[in-house]
């Protein structure tokens, strides 16, 4: 007999956040990142900027990242990743909700995302409370009541139902958008409605894939759900 049932999902990066803001020169107004990340010296004085490119017509913009900083501020590694390009410095610079806010843009993160879920083999009739780790690899906001009919394969008026009838225990509120680890338990799984699955991010689940829904821990391999047009 069980003692202590755990599920993991995690929220896997598919993609990169679209940067939105106007550009100059045409009527685009959506941006991603080049790859690329500009430093320029003037003395011991450093200016630094991420690279962008317009969706539109390719033009290249700047995002200032740090401003007449002094060299000194800037640990040696940190620089170098700068000078270099270094990927994962990109990455970490284009999804900075911080950094969007200071220079007054909007990170839309529509397609960038998919719930992948552990979830072992589990007799339905168990009693035991199912304890599950949601983790997010990127902080996508995505809506709490959209990760759970993902990761349960349920409807979201039969989510909504078993909240009202405590069998889910949540810390955040149902229509809360999360972007931060967090769990829930659920209470005795048992027989519940299931909707129609989603497929593999968006795409037609390979052969011999099992994409038949799952009631409440009945799958025993990692999947991966495709996310909605928005979180």
């Amino acid at each position: 007999m069980h003692t202590d049932r755990k599920a993991l999902w995690a929220v896997r990066q598919s993609a990169l956040p679209t940067i939105v803001r106007p550009c100059p020169d045409c009527y685009s107004t959506r941006h991603r990142p080049s790859g690329k990340i500009r430093v320029n010296a003037n003395g011991k004085l450093l200016d630094v900027w991420l690279l962008l490119s317009c969706a539109g017509c390719d033009r290249t913009s700047k995002v200032p990242v740090h401003e007449r900083v002094h060299v000194s501020s800037l640990e040696p590694a940190r620089r170098v990743a700068y000078e270099t390009n270094d990927p994962a410095v990109v990455r970490e610079l284009t999804i900075s909700a911080a950094l969007a806010a200071k220079t007054g843009y909007r990170l839309d993160w529509t397609g960038t995302w998919g719930l992948e879920t552990r979830t072992p083999l589990y007799a339905l009739d168990d009693p035991t409370p199912l304890r599950v780790l949601v983790t997010f690899e990127l902080p996508a906001p995505v809506r709490v009541e959209r990760l759970l009919a993902l990761g349960l394969g349920l409807s979201r008026a039969r989510i909504r139902r078993m909240l009202g009838d405590g069998r889910i225990h949540l810390p955040p509120a149902l229509g809360a958008k999360a972007h931060r680890d967090f769990e829930l338990t659920i209470q005795r799984p048992g027989s519940v409605d299931v909707a129609k699955p989603a497929t593999l991010l968006g795409t037609a689940a390979p052969t011999g894939a099992r994409t038949a829904p799952h009631p409440l821990g009945s799958l025993d391999t990692a999947r991966q759900l495709s996310p909605s047009a928005g979180a």
